[in-house]
């Protein structure tokens, strides 16, 4: 009985490692064909072959010579550098005062801002664009880090679940020391929190790296614009063909992000699984 129970797992686990391969296949598959059509000659994306008989860096060079791509990748950075920050900041400081902080209307308060974040945040574009229009800050980085980080507080959920973890002696030591709010959530949550912090951190700055919808809506200039909008415009249009181009430019885009994913996996997984265990 226990053989065959060892054998049933055995071929279980097996049928596992098939299903995984497979959907690793599915997922890698087209990333590895944007990957090899950039240095694919020509400029049609379709091939018959996935490798290339022969292979081009001429699309990259062509990218920096042809478009402003280097002040797009400058101005994406520094969108989403400042997103992040203001961001954690303020989901951070958020989450802490849910935690923390007892109040008249504190239940109804959180519950307003899960309900709102479950709408999609294309359903507030059009008052978002006439509040800027009227602030003139249309066609401005500033509008982008400001609507990026106005959002953050959102999703104090998350952060408010860990901070619900650390134990209360903790900061009750603290204040008897004489430490103030300021110094529990700077000395004591903070460094306590630091998967989750990069965890925030890092989802806020792939956010507003990669947003296309809102910065195509209030970014009109060229030399304004970021590379998800950006690289929009080099395919846009009945007889764009500059596919391959446009293959050479999601493969740089998708440098910075995947370095980052990858120095900062441990604390990412952490911060998910501590906020799976704890939440």
């Amino acid at each position: 009985m226990r053989n065959s129970a060892k054998s049933r797992g055995r071929v279980g686990n097996f049928f596992c490692y098939i299903g995984l391969a497979l959907i690793g296949v599915i997922c890698i598959y087209p990333a590895l064909w944007v990957i090899m059509s950039s240095f694919r000659p020509g400029n049609a994306l379709y091939s018959d072959r996935l490798i290339p008989s022969t292979f081009t860096l001429q699309h990259y060079v062509d990218l920096f010579n042809t478009y402003p791509f280097g002040q797009w990748f400058i101005n994406t950075i520094k969108v989403a550098f400042f997103s992040m920050i203001f961001s954690t900041l303020l989901v951070t400081i958020t989450g802490y005062v849910f935690s923390r902080f007892r109040f008249k209307g504190r239940k109804q308060l959180m519950l307003g801002l899960l309900v709102i974040g479950m709408f999609p945040g294309f359903m507030s574009m059009i008052a978002v664009y006439i509040l800027l229009l009227q602030l003139q800050l249309l066609n401005t980085h500033l509008s982008l880090i400001l609507v990026y980080s106005a959002g953050a507080p959102m999703g104090y959920l998350y952060v408010k679940s860990y901070f619900d973890t650390i134990p209360q002696s903790l900061v009750d030591a603290a204040k008897i020391d004489g430490a103030g709010h300021l110094t529990v959530f700077s000395r004591i949550m903070l460094p306590l929190s630091k998967p989750m912090i990069v965890y925030v951190a890092l989802t806020s700055f792939s956010g507003g790296f990669v947003d296309f919808i809102f910065a195509n809506m209030v970014l009109s200039t060229p030399e304004k614009q970021t590379l998800a909008v950006g690289l929009f415009r080099i395919v846009q249009g009945k007889f764009a063909t500059e596919f391959t181009m446009f293959a050479a430019g999601c493969v740089l885009v998708a440098v910075p992000l995947t370095i980052m994913f990858v120095m900062l996996q441990r604390y990412l997984v952490e911060g998910l699984m501590a906020g799976a265990d704890k939440g």
